[in-house]
């Protein structure tokens, strides 16, 4: 497919190379910042644009690839694409943002990856959630993905929302743990690969058994008197301390099978 990529960010500087590997061609890279345009694409062989600038409107493809705040605007100022296929890859923005504009054919293509500039990522194992406007431009978004992940599904935009929500407690929210176990270590000059064996180890063993399963340390174990005493550790930092408090209290109450239900 010959396909134009809107952003040149995080998601959109792993998306290009990939699909270059895949075989599409990409016509334009468009982004707020020329520099930025350039970068990316000088990667996929493409020209670069501005927003303010005509890019190509004969593409079968449009990946709108923006952040969330600025993603309305960005769709609102697409220019007629004639029958082609605009989607964005927000994990919790609905299709709603393509009503009322330009756009005719529409959905989403929202790969559950988190993404680094200069990391090269392996699409064929991204799961890849897809919405779409009509009969039509599902078949065209699905064709479009399988030549990419193999692991796609059709997800509604409300589904979706509670996915994107998992995926900043599994993703963002361990990752902001890893933030602040490093500010522990370094505090007392331990470097922080002493714990890559723990949290592999951790992470690895999610594929075998359930997390709540696999959930082990003091909280777990009820052990009070170990609480305390690393509450008492953490009195430096005020807010850590309430963050392991609430954390550990938040493993207790989960044992609980009723935890997630609604009153």
């Amino acid at each position: 497919m010959r396909i134009v990529l809107i952003g040149a960010g995080r998601l959109a500087s792993n998306l290009g190379p990939a699909l270059r590997r895949a075989g599409h061609v990409v016509v334009g890279v468009v982004s707020r910042s020329l520099e930025s345009a350039r970068v990316l694409a000088e990667r996929v062989d493409a020209p670069a644009f501005t927003v303010s600038d005509p890019f190509p409107t004969n593409a079968e493809l449009y990946v709108v690839s923006v952040t969330d705040d600025a993603l309305p605007s960005v769709v609102a100022s697409l220019p007629d694409v004639g029958d082609a296929l605009v989607v964005h890859t927000a994990g919790s923005l609905s299709m709603a943002v393509f009503e009322g504009t330009k756009v005719r054919n529409y959905g989403i293509f929202y790969p559950l990856q988190t993404f680094t500039k200069n990391v090269y990522t392996d699409f064929s194992s991204i799961p890849c959630f897809l919405e779409a406007n009509s009969a039509h431009s599902m078949q065209t978004l699905r064709s479009f993905a399988h030549t990419l992940s193999r692991d796609v599904f059709d997800l509604s935009s409300d589904q979706r929302r509670y996915l994107h929500l998992a995926a900043v407690f599994a993703c963002n929210f361990s990752n902001h743990c890893f933030a602040m176990a490093e500010q522990v270590l370094q505090q007392q000059g331990i470097p922080f690969r002493v714990l890559f064996p723990l949290i592999d180890q951790t992470a690895g063993k999610v594929h075998l058994i359930s997390p709540r399963e696999g959930q082990t340390g003091p909280a777990v174990r009820r052990d009070q008197h170990i609480l305390q005493s690393q509450e008492q550790l953490l009195a430096p930092w005020p807010e850590l301390q309430q963050i392991y408090r609430v954390m550990s209290e938040s493993i207790q109450r989960f044992d609980n099978p009723n935890f997630l239900q609604n009153d």
